[in-house]
């Protein structure tokens, strides 16, 4: 596709961000582009746009070969999966924004693009308007690469915010965050960290080309975050944020995982508000860069969509330079995490599994516990997810210790 081709798009999806993009192309005749069909679900509801341009027949866009482009933007991950994996086998690019489609079939979605020479572009499936994938991919080189951090879901932001300025608990924020628009009817997958695990394993294949499931990472979502830990977040200054992040450890492997932490003002996520999405990419040479940005809404993520169709007019792909030109390093459950824990009962929590208690508090109401673990104390088994457990990692949460003969435990940080 050179750039003089005009886009002739098959559009899937018609919802808040199908329309908006829809409204922007409208606007928008520098791009070349023109929607030509759009499959929706349920012909009979009226949209605002003209009739003739919608069918429920997804072959009338895929079949169709002056459509050369098909962007989806639907929210049923298998029927994306199918549409896409059909796109890319008819020869046609495909810009999509379903991040659990594409962290799901990643191993078959990198297949298709390589056997039929088509591009797939998702900037829209991490982190919406901030334009996080193509500067992996192009700006950042592997060995230059120490690690991620970002705040990745806007719903869950939303809610930790409310907590932490309003002092309401966790259901009352939920709900403001549904009334707001912020969170779906049905929220598990924002609420119970898949959404931002999805996200993740999309980001460690641009990051350091390592391909994976959400189902091989460690994740948690913020269910249980109980008010005692607001609390304490409070009397230390510190702010609660679900952080999905990656590191590169001192062996070469990587550390991957989904779960709330504890902030400091220090960290720039730290005043990461709302809705707001915020990303760090640590490098060797250029220390820490932080990308900033709204992470859903309409707009916001149809500039993404745009963006990469822009791309497409230049015969833009990725090449996943750091999995195919560079040997990737292993995932790695071979370290320390210093961690917060609450809970309701004293044997709630099997205190043998810690390397170290660090300090201990017990009421009526709530216990806690801040120690070492090891990591696969948490990938090993789910303990930590039952029984109204809250798990929130410190600061400092990477610990880099030095066995010496038993259990004894070096006190060397390896900061975060």
């Amino acid at each position: 596709m050179s750039n003089q081709t005009k886009l002739k798009i098959g559009l899937f999806g018609f919802g808040v961000v199908g329309e908006s993009l829809y409204h922007v192309l409208q606007n928008n005749i520098s791009l070349n582009a023109v929607i030509k069909k759009i499959c929706i679900k349920h012909p009979e509801k009226k949209r605002n746009a003209p009739l003739e341009l919608f069918t429920d027949q997804a072959e009338h866009l895929l079949n169709d070969n002056d459509i050369n482009v098909i962007v989806e933007l639907i929210d049923d991950a298998d029927a994306a999966y199918r549409i896409v994996s059909t796109a890319l086998s008819n020869r046609k690019s495909v810009v999509s924004a379903n991040k659990k489609m594409i962290a799901e079939h990643q191993e078959e979605l990198l297949q298709l693009q390589k056997k039929n020479k088509t591009s797939l572009l998702y900037e829209s499936a991490c982190c919406a308007s901030i334009p996080v994938i193509r500067n992996l991919e192009e700006y950042y080189d592997n060995d230059l690469l120490q690690g991620i951090s970002g705040i990745v879901n806007g719903s869950t932001n939303y809610i930790l915010t409310r907590i932490s300025e309003d002092g309401v608990d966790f259901n009352t924020a939920l709900k403001l965050a549904q009334e707001k628009g912020f969170a779906e009817s049905d929220p598990v997958l924002d609420i119970e960290g898949i959404d931002a695990v999805n996200k993740l394993t999309i980001l460690l294949t641009h990051t350091f080309g390592i391909v994976t499931t959400p189902a091989s990472l460690v994740y948690t979502g913020i269910t249980n975050i109980h008010e005692h830990d607001a609390v304490f977040a409070k009397e230390k200054g510190y702010e609660i944020k679900l952080v999905a992040q990656a590191r590169k450890l001192e062996d070469g492997t990587i550390a991957a995982f989904v779960l709330p932490q504890f902030l400091q003002k220090n960290n720039q996520l730290y005043n990461v508000k709302n809705e707001y999405n915020g990303l760090i990419i640590e490098s060797g040479l250029a220390d820490k860069q932080f990308f900033y940005g709204k992470g859903a809404g309409g707009y916001p993520t149809a500039s993404a969509v745009l963006s990469d169709l822009s791309a497409l007019r230049y015969n833009y792909r990725y090449e996943y330079k750091k999995l195919y030109n560079l040997q990737s390093a292993p995932l790695s459950s071979d370290f320390y995490l210093r961690v917060y824990f609450s809970f309701d009962k004293l044997y709630n929590v099997p205190h043998e599994l810690f390397e170290r208690i660090e300090e201990w508090t017990s009421n009526e109401k709530r216990c806690s516990v801040i120690g070492i673990i090891h990591f696969s104390k948490l990938l090993d088994n789910d303990w930590w997810k039952d029984n109204n457990t809250s798990i929130i990692l410190l600061p400092d949460a990477f610990a880099n210790y030095e066995q010496k003969k038993k259990a004894v435990l070096e006190k060397e940080l390896l900061y975060l």
